[in-house]
């Protein structure tokens, strides 16, 4: 499920994310795109001196503001189309031959009169026609949503597009939730991208965050991940392949929401067996550690505590107790890609803190070196 709002749309950077798109479809993964039209209506307001209202971050949608509306996301969603269209020979998009398929799958009702005011033609989302949906993807076309919605009296409503993804991921239990934004990743008080942040987190976070568009997809995020999403990320559309980056490494180029860190320090199962081995090897082929055995792994694994991310273990310690009072601190090791952070540090002061509460009143480390 990947969201673009306008900025998206309008940005230099938006071909290359359709290449990647492609690439995604021609891979078998099943695509949802919704779209919004934000500045692209602002801009066609201003061409036919239509007057914007808005309340609370919200458009007032009367007639003619819906009529602005519906020109606009039908211009986007041609050019969407078109681009998806392309298949001109030394290109990205030769022989890709992508199918779209848009529809009435979003049903809406009316946001109603809040503090006075009557949105008329604004709305939220009612239902997502899942079955649809589904029928489309099992043919391997892309679905195609936008901004706009229905009613069952045949009226049409402008809705959010934060809130068009979020229930069409939610209805649909997508695997991932993915927001394209201009400046839409959290950073901490020095400009470092903030990697992850969980749902308990965000109401906290979203306090102190002025950019609307930053603070709408992180709550969308929330509400995504709360019901039953497993992941929701965001990323910069000036990014150059974010989009892969973000799906196919570890670490990723954005910020990703979900119910909880995904470093995770935990005692080490019978899948982590090969992970821990692989962490192990370059000491042992230094002489720096004894050399373990797959069978003597599984047969110690309740003995070692792992760090892990997505399944990956990046590092590992293991406590072996000697008589009454003493240990040994053993297979301390970290993988060479996210050495430098706190992670061997986090195993040390785990096992310690275990060691005492054993009724250890000793550690000691055996090495070579």
């Amino acid at each position: 499920m990947i969201m673009m709002g306008g900025e998206t749309l309008a940005h230099e950077q938006f071909q290359n994310i359709v290449h990647d798109i492609a690439l995604l479809n021609s891979l078998g993964v099943r695509l949802v795109l919704v779209h919004g039209a934000r500045p692209q209506i602002d801009e066609l307001c201003q061409q036919k001196n239509v007057q914007a209202t808005f309340h609370n971050n919200k458009r007032v949608t009367d007639g003619p503001m819906l009529d602005t509306v519906q020109q606009a996301v039908g211009q986007l969603r041609s050019k969407i189309e078109a681009l998806l269209s392309t298949g001109m020979s030394n290109s990205p998009m030769h022989g890709a031959d992508i199918r779209v398929v848009g529809g009435n799958f979003v049903m809406a009702k009316p946001l109603g009169v809040i503090d006075g005011i009557d949105f008329a033609y604004t709305g939220e989302v009612r239902k997502i026609d899942t079955n649809a949906i589904e029928r489309v993807l099992e043919n391997n076309a892309i679905v195609l949503l936008n901004c706009l919605g229905y009613s069952k009296t045949g009226e049409t409503f402008n809705l959010p597009v934060e809130d068009v993804a979020t229930q069409t991921a939610i209805a649909l239990q997508a695997e991932k939730l993915i927001l394209f934004g201009e400046d839409n990743c959290l950073n901490d008080e020095s400009g470092k991208l903030i990697k992850d942040v969980i749902t308990s987190e965000i109401l906290n976070v979203a306090s102190n965050i002025n950019n609307p568009e930053q603070k709408a997809q992180l709550l969308a995020g929330k509400q995504a991940v709360e019901a039953g999403v497993k992941r929701c990320q965001l990323i910069k559309h000036s990014q150059d392949g974010a989009l892969l980056t973000e799906l196919f490494t570890l670490d990723g180029t954005g910020t990703l929401i979900s119910h909880s860190h995904q470093e995770q320090l935990r005692s080490a199962k019978m899948e982590d067996v090969v992970g821990i081995l692989e962490l192990l090897k370059p000491l042992e082929d230094k002489g720096v550690l004894v050399r373990r055995s797959r069978e003597v792994l599984e047969t110690e694994i309740d003995r070692f505590r792992v760090l892990v991310k997505d399944g990956m273990v990046l590092g590992c310690a293991a406590l072996y107790p000697y008589g009454d009072d003493m240990a040994e601190l053993a297979c301390v090791a970290v993988h060479n890609e996210y050495r430098g952070g706190d992670r061997g540090d986090r195993l040390l002061n785990t096992l310690e803190t275990e060691a005492k509460n054993q009724g250890l009143k000793s550690l000691f480390v055996l090495t070579t070196k």
